[in-house]
């Protein structure tokens, strides 16, 4: 039996066919039109291109699972929000059903990419795990005795939102001193980009200015110069502040890091690791929680869309 994973992203729409080891069948990708009905007819005319490319119908594969960003009811196979594709109240699991006659799973497209790493990826050694990505903005998913856990409504694990520091950075949400405002990708690079600012000197201007900062420069500059190796304290501080409060709400037995800045692998978990064996709660002797690199990369959320129809087979 074959497996067809969306995955649906603001620039572009991935698809992948694997069979029920993850091996990949075929691949493809097409560009993202805003609006539900664009998005839809995007859908099935990937699937339709990745049919052709193995010779399959529609019956030869156990479902299309779609990865999705923003509020997503899966229940109903409903887009609840999504800004960045012009989507509202939207429901794309049934209009994608219809222009391909196939059967179709919708989720959020963070809870995918977590379900690819569990499955086939980093996770895949555990029953309990929680991915974080650590791009644009801070996401995630967890994942409970294997299966993808998303609260409420399907509207649950958004851990980017908790707060880390009262009152503190504004966030997108709204809220202010999220950990999202301190841990992403985009606040790194905005401090990375102050920290040249208050320091003429530091070495971190060699990058070529302040228009070619990336998530990675504080990380190159940090061994020699005091201005990175400040900045970076204070985001690895951050971030593990949040990861410390996710190891001790859910105690999974690892927590997986996606996204540009995991990128940093040991310089960044290796601190980390430290920080959460001191903070944790109980300590490290009973329950310890691995923090680990995810391994998928930018294919994670359509192996997790795939992996939606798994249990069913």
């Amino acid at each position: 039996m074959y497996y067809l994973g969306i995955d649906v992203g603001g620039t572009t729409i991935k698809g992948i066919i694997i069979d029920g080891s993850g091996k990949i069948s075929a691949e493809d990708r097409t560009e993202t039109k805003a609006g539900g009905e664009a998005v839809a007819k995007g859908i099935a005319s990937l699937v339709g291109k990745l049919l052709k490319k193995l010779n399959l119908s529609a019956g030869d594969v156990a479902g299309v699972g779609i990865g999705c960003p923003g509020v997503i009811d899966s229940a109903r196979g409903r887009v609840v929000f999504a800004g960045n594709l012009g989507i509202n109240d939207y429901p794309l699991a049934q209009e994608v059903a219809c222009l391909t006659g196939m059967k179709i799973k919708l989720t959020n497209d963070a809870n995918a990419a977590a379900l690819g790493e569990a499955k086939f990826g980093a996770g895949s050694a555990y029953g309990d795990s929680i991915f974080v990505t650590l791009g644009t903005g801070v996401g995630g998913g967890i994942i409970i005795g294997g299966k993808l856990f998303e609260g409420g409504s399907s509207a649950g694990t958004e851990i980017g939102h908790m707060v880390i520091v009262e009152g503190g950075k504004s966030c997108t949400c709204g809220r202010r001193g999220c950990w999202e405002a301190y841990a992403s990708a985009t606040a790194l690079i905005e401090a990375t980009k102050e920290a040249m600012l208050s320091d003429k000197n530091s070495a971190m201007w060699e990058c070529g200015g302040l228009e070619k900062v990336t998530g990675e420069t504080p990380f190159i500059y940090c061994g020699r110069d005091g201005s990175a190796r400040r900045v970076v304290d204070e985001y690895i501080g951050h971030l593990a502040c949040g990861i410390v409060n996710l190891a001790n709400i859910f105690r999974p037995e690892a927590i997986i890091l996606g996204g540009g800045v995991s990128a940093q692998g040991e310089r960044l978990n290796a601190p980390l690791r430290e920080i959460l064996s001191r903070e944790i709660m109980g300590g490290t002797g009973y329950a310890p929680v691995k923090i680990v690199t995810a391994t998928l990369g930018s294919r994670a959320g359509a192996f997790g869309a795939a992996a939606l129809f798994m249990a069913e087979n």
